[in-house]
C-alpha cells in the first residue's frame, strides 16, 4: 500500500482549520485586551511572568513592555512559532506543567471557554483554543490545580473567566487549592460578561 503522506505527516488533504478557512492560532480580541490591561498592572520590572496558552504571544508582549521576563506556553506549535516570531520565547507544553516549583512572579491565562458538547467539536487547532468542554472548564480546573505550585510566594494570577463557565464554580476550585481570588475587572458581551479574578496564596 503506497503512503501518499507529506514530510509533515499529512496525507495531502487539507485540514480541517484549512477547510473551515480559519486561523490555526486564536488572535487578540476583546477578552485578551481584557486580560492584558488587568494584567500588566501587577507587573514590575524585572518579574518573571508566564503567559499560559499564549496564541499570538499578544499577553505576554504587553507584560514584556512592562518590563517583565516573560515565557509563553502552548501545545499549539503553530502558536509557539508565532509567539516566538513576536520575540517571546514560547514553551510547547500543557499549561506550566515545564516549569519549577516557584518559578513566576505573574501568571496570566486566557482559557478556551466556549462550551461544546463533546459531539460537535472538531479536532483541530482552533478549536482546541476554543472550546472548553461541557461545562466550559475544560483547561480552568487543571490550570488551578496547578496554579499553587508554579506561583512565587509573593507571586499573583490572572484569569480570564466567562459567565458562561460558572464564576461560582471557579471560584469553588479556586478556594479548595488554597487559593483567594478577587475580581479586578468585568466587561459585558450582548451574550455574556468577560471577568479577570486576581488570584494569590491565602
Amino acid at each position: 500500500m503506497t503512503d501518499d503522506r507529506g514530510a509533515d505527516g499529512s496525507d495531502g488533504r487539507p485540514s480541517l482549520a484549512d477547510r473551515r478557512d480559519i486561523e490555526r492560532v486564536y488572535q487578540p480580541a476583546e477578552d485578551s485586551k481584557l486580560l492584558a490591561d488587568a494584567t500588566v498592572e501587577d507587573v514590575e520590572p524585572g518579574d518573571r511572568a508566564l503567559d499560559v496558552g499564549t496564541g499570538s504571544g499578544y499577553v505576554a508582549a504587553r507584560m514584556r513592555e512592562a518590563g517583565a521576563d516573560v515565557v509563553g506556553t502552548d501545545l499549539n506549535p503553530h502558536a509557539c512559532r508565532q509567539a516566538a516570531d513576536a520575540g517571546i520565547p514560547a514553551v510547547r507544553t500543557d499549561l506550566a506543567s515545564a516549569f519549577r516549583d516557584g518559578a513566576f512572579d505573574v501568571v496570566a491565562f486566557n482559557p478556551p471557554y466556549l462550551l461544546t458538547e463533546p459531539e460537535r467539536e472538531w479536532d483541530d487547532w482552533m478549536e482546541r483554543a476554543l472550546s472548553g468542554g461541557e461545562d466550559g472548564r475544560a483547561t480552568i480546573d487543571p490550570f488551578l490545580d496547578d496554579l499553587g505550585r508554579v506561583l512565587a510566594p509573593d507571586g499573583a494570577a490572572h484569569l480570564l473567566v466567562s459567565s458562561l463557565t460558572d464564576p461560582a464554580v471557579v471560584r469553588e476550585r479556586i478556594a479548595a487549592n488554597e487559593l483567594e481570588a478577587e475580581e479586578v475587572a468585568s466587561e459585558s458581551h450582548p451574550f455574556e460578561t468577560l471577568l479577570v479574578l486576581r488570584i494569590e496564596r491565602r
